[in-house]
């Protein structure tokens, strides 16, 4: 099974692919949409959305996994997060994929093993359980450990229901 992890962002979003062999999840590709501060905001959703849809026809995944928008301080910021997310979410439904969503709590669990494990932490976690030779960027590490709890995820289920 191939998992895409998205982590959505207004400036930036990660993306990463991990292929699942059993347990053994095996690093495909990761990286970041750059989306820029200087174009408008409505140009930076369309970017995301033909950057995304480039990426799932070029890594074609099985299924899609995203964070699930945090309340924040701000509620611009909020808005323009759950557009991106938004944007994001709607290129992967128009390749007819599941969209699994998990809160940051979740994703740090399944990955560094705490809720509210710092930033490094799940850098260095994804390192070393996809084997990188180096720390990958924040977003893009986020966006993999999206597509880690995703798979940690459906592998307990599949243990705990005997398929």
């Amino acid at each position: 099974m191939r998992i895409l992890g998205i982590d959505p962002g207004s400036v930036f979003t990660g993306f990463g692919v991990i292929d699942l062999l059993g347990a053994q999840p095996r690093y495909v590709t990761s990286g970041c949409i750059r989306l820029g501060r200087t174009a408008s905001f409505t140009e930076r959703l369309r970017t995301l959305f033909v950057e995304m849809t480039s990426i799932l026809e070029q890594f074609k995944p099985d299924e899609a996994a995203i964070e699930r928008v945090f309340l924040a301080r701000n509620p611009d910021s909020a808005l323009k997060l759950g557009q991106a997310r938004g944007a994001a979410i709607v290129a992967v439904l128009n390749q007819s994929l599941a969209v699994h969503e998990y809160s940051a709590l979740q994703i740090k669990q399944a990955t560094v093993g705490r809720g509210h494990a710092q930033k490094e932490q799940v850098q260095h976690m994804v390192q070393v359980l996809l084997n990188l030779p180096g720390r990958p960027q924040a977003d893009a590490a986020d966006a993999l450990a999206c597509a880690l709890c995703h798979a940690h995820t459906g592998y307990t289920l599949q243990r705990m229901t005997g398929r």
